[in-house]
Formats: structure tokens, sequence, C-alpha cells
């Protein structure tokens, strides 16, 4: 009987050591013994299973290769500052106030600012730029092919484009909105005044799309003149050759000086639809990506702080920890978009702030006087908002 007890107790104990994982101790009895007979066979399965190592390198580099960004980006930075220029896409006609060329041959506008303000931040140079003059049908194709590093050719930003052309679109920079021109004899105040009216509009641009909508919802014909750029469709419309001009309102207010007698023509109140304008660039390269965006960014921030060009030399003596690290003074912020820490006090510097920007090319002492609007800081009723700087 003793016997009997001691065999049910040392039963009991190896069930308890083997719900325990205790039954690794005692592999020279049972269990272990079939993987010792098996063992031999391993070499020859083993082969077939050694791409499974190879794999896991893979595995573990992810990782390692998403946290600093800059390796998987694409590069465009570096190649940008290896060439030596940035390459940026602008209108290929006189566009006053935002891309024309003077007498002496040299480029301005607000566009052509903002080209400046990024070649600013990458070679504290803002004239290292190499301006590209592209249509509206050549300017996608331009990007996707990276004939351009950025586009920055009052092109506006929609679902399609985004979604269906391979390009991202930095922030705003001017938000604008289709206008229509009429001479001012012609009786038309409103749209609804255009009915059968024939109307000068260019090819490749939203803004076919906007006035054939516009129309179609109001019940009204009208007959398109189109032309494949926005030279030879202001010209037709100060020849005689339509009722009508529409574009942007930003451009009908720029063709305006352009034409024969000025003062001869209105824009009419109303607004047709909504046309943010910006620098978009090729998809792929999210540090070149980043970079734009948060240059753009640099300029709002810049105004909300009274940060500008006459005053930033002052401003790099402040204390206050957030504009220290606006301005690169602490911190290093720009390091993961490829950006010197000091990138927002080179756009202040060389070009200014967005309201330097703005009204040196649309204000109050230029021909157009374009009240800021929408284009006005958040802080003042406007849509100009930057992230933190942080």
């Amino acid at each position: 009987m003793r016997k009997q007890m001691i065999l049910v107790l040392a039963g009991l104990l190896s069930l308890v050591l083997a719900a325990c994982g205790g039954q690794a101790q005692q592999a020279p009895t049972t269990a272990p013994a079939q993987p010792a007979t098996t063992a031999p066979e391993q070499p020859t399965a083993a082969p077939p299973a050694s791409p499974a190592p190879t794999a896991a390198p893979a595995a573990t580099s992810a990782p390692a290769g998403g946290t600093p960004a800059q390796p998987a980006a694409g590069g465009l930075i570096e190649r940008i500052l290896a060439r030596g220029t940035l390459i940026c896409g602008v209108n290929n006609n006189p566009l006053p106030g935002f891309s024309s060329v003077d007498a002496a041959g040299v480029r301005a506008g607000f566009d052509v600012d903002f080209c400046r303000a990024i070649a600013a931040a990458l070679f504290d140079d803002p004239n290292k730029v190499e301006y590209r003059p592209l249509s509206a049908q050549e300017r996608f194709t331009a990007l996707q092919t990276g004939e351009i590093d950025v586009l920055i050719r009052n092109s506006t930003w929609t679902l399609g484009r985004d979604g269906n052309l391979g390009l991202d679109w930095a922030p705003t920079t001017f938000y604008d909105g289709q206008g229509m021109m009429v001479r001012k004899d012609s009786g038309i105040n409103t749209l609804e005044d255009m009915n059968g009216a024939t109307i000068c509009v260019q090819t490749g641009t939203t803004t076919e799309l906007n006035l054939a909508d516009q129309f179609r919802a109001r019940g009204l014909t009208f007959t398109p003149v189109v032309f494949p750029d926005g030279d030879a469709t202001r010209a037709a419309y100060d020849a005689g050759q339509c009722d009508g001009f529409t574009t942007d309102k930003s451009g009908l207010v720029s063709s305006l000086t352009l034409l024969s007698n000025p003062a001869d023509h209105k824009i009419l109140e109303v607004t047709m639809s909504k046309e943010p304008l910006g620098p978009a660039v090729k998809q792929g390269d999210p540090q070149w990506f980043d970079a734009v965006r948060w240059i753009v960014f640099a300029t709002f921030q810049a105004e909300e702080y009274g940060i500008t060009s006459k005053n930033v030399d002052e401003f790099l003596k402040s204390d206050v920890p957030e504009i220290r690290r606006f301005l690169g003074i602490e911190g290093d912020l720009a390091k993961g978009i490829g950006l010197p820490n000091d990138f927002a006090v080179r756009i202040i510097r060389h070009v200014g702030n967005y309201a330097e920007i703005y009204d040196r090319n649309l204000g109050p002492n230029t021909p157009f006087n374009l009240p800021r609007g929408l284009n006005a800081l958040y802080t003042n009723g406007g849509l100009l908002y930057s992230p933190p700087f942080r």
C-alpha cells in the first residue's frame, strides 16, 4: 500500500512538472527523445527554410528606415543643392502682379517671390532660381516629368488634380475666385444679363468648367470662345471678339492693366468659384513636400510675429522661446525636413514675410491695390494660419 501511494504521488508530481514546463528537465527519458531522432533529418529541410532569415533583415530595417525619413524622401533637396539652382515653373504669359518680366529682363511678382523664398531657404540666396515659363497645358506635365522642382503658377488646388495628377499641393498662398470682366457700356451688371453672350476663356483651366457650371445652374446659354493661353484670351476680348472675359479675379485685375483702355472695363461683383492658388510638387518625395510647405508657413508665421526684413536682426536677440525656435536660434526643428535651421531667417531677410510679399506686388502702392480679404491672417479675419513651429 505504501509502495502504491509513492507511485501515485510520483505520478502526480510528474503531471505537475509537465504542466509547469518542467518536462524539459526530463528530456533524456521520453518525449524529447523523438526530436533527437529526427534531428539528423533537419539539415535536409533547412535549406528551403533559409529564405526566412533573409526576409528578417528587411522587416527589421523598416523601422530604421522610417525613423529618420530622409533616406526614404527621394533626395530632391540634395539634387537641387548639388545643381546649385531651383527650377521653378511660372506663367509663360505676363501676369502683372504675379509673374512678369520687366524691360531689364528681371522677373518679378507674387508667385515669383515664393520661388525666391524657396531659393533663399535652400541657398541663402533668392536669386538662385531658374524660371521655367509654362502654359496651362504644359504646367502639370512639366512637374510630373521632373522638368521643374516646383510649380508656382496661379494654379488651383482641386480634388481631381490632387488625386489624379500625382501632385501634392502646398499651403494656399492666394485665395481667389473666378470673376467676369465686361465693358462698362455693355449694360451688363450680373451674369443673368449675359444670357446668350460670347465669353473669352482659356482652355486647360478650371475656368472652363466653372463657367459652364455657373451658366447651366442659372439656366443661361453662352458661346465660349476658347484660347490656348492668357495673352490670346485677353487680346481677343480687348479686340471685341467677346462680350465677356473670365478668369480668376486676380487675373482679371492683372489683365485690366494690359488692356488698351482699362477705364472702359469693369469686373462684376459675382464670384463664381473657389480658386485656392499655391505651389505644387510631384508626389513621392515627402521631405521636399514638407520643405516647400513649411517655407510657405514661415512667411505666414513671420507676419504673425511681426518679424520683417527690416527688423529680423533685432528679433534674433529675442528671449521668447517660440521666436527663438522659429528663427532657429535654438533646437533643430528644420533638420527633419532637410532645411537649415535658420531657413526662416533666410526667407525673411531676403524676401520678407507674407505681408511684405503681398504689399510689394499687389498692395496699396501698386496699380492693383487689392484688399487682403481672405488673404489676411486668421487674426485679422482671413484664412492664413500656420501650424506651430515646435
